[in-house]
């Protein structure tokens, strides 16, 4: 059923759902920095990740990595790998590894088309943030093109330039 809409109650009246114009919340847990200086980034999506018990718990206390974690498609499945999501530190024997394969949960087409397109000379998918939103645990992945040297330092050079633009506007609404 979709949110804001009027649905029928079985006594005949009509009424709106109770989460209508609700925006969903989002919990950053962890965000991969480097994956913006090292690649332009292309598309982006979002998945669902399946976890254990005891990974999910070591999230919500916010011990997770992303730095050298990337997406593989293998056999129309996604997977993240390399992502390190610590142990959690009540956990027993049942506790997770640390850097396990998890399975990314998308859309077949979605599937067809990062692996369509991950096949080009200079293309990767990377994941650039690990969040919760809604209780659910989310992974925003990107199809990205590597950068060179000196794309790199382009970048750099021109978040310098605007941010001593900011600063002159700032000091000139000052005075």
């Amino acid at each position: 059923m979709a949110k804001g809409k009027v649905f029928q109650i079985p006594d005949g009246s009509k009424q709106k759902r109770p989460d209508a114009g609700r925006v969903p919340t989002r919990q950053l847990v962890a965000s991969n920095k480097k994956a913006r200086h090292d690649y332009t980034i292309e598309d982006v999506y979002e998945a669902g990740i399946v976890l254990t018990g005891t990974e999910v718990k070591a999230l919500r206390a916010g011990r997770a990595s992303l730095v050298d974690a990337f997406v593989l498609i293998d056999r129309g499945e996604a997977w993240l790998e390399r992502a390190h999501i610590s142990e959690y530190t009540q956990g027993t024997w049942t506790n997770h590894a640390p850097r396990r394969k998890r399975k990314l949960l998308l859309h077949k087409k979605e599937i067809v088309r990062l692996a369509n397109d991950a096949d080009a000379k200079g293309t990767t998918i990377v994941p650039l943030q690990i969040y919760f939103l809604d209780g659910r645990a989310k992974v925003e992945i990107a199809l990205a093109r590597g950068k060179k040297e000196y794309d790199k330092r382009q970048t750099l050079r021109e978040r310098q330039d605007n941010l001593e633009a900011h600063r002159a506007m700032r000091r000139r609404e000052l005075t």
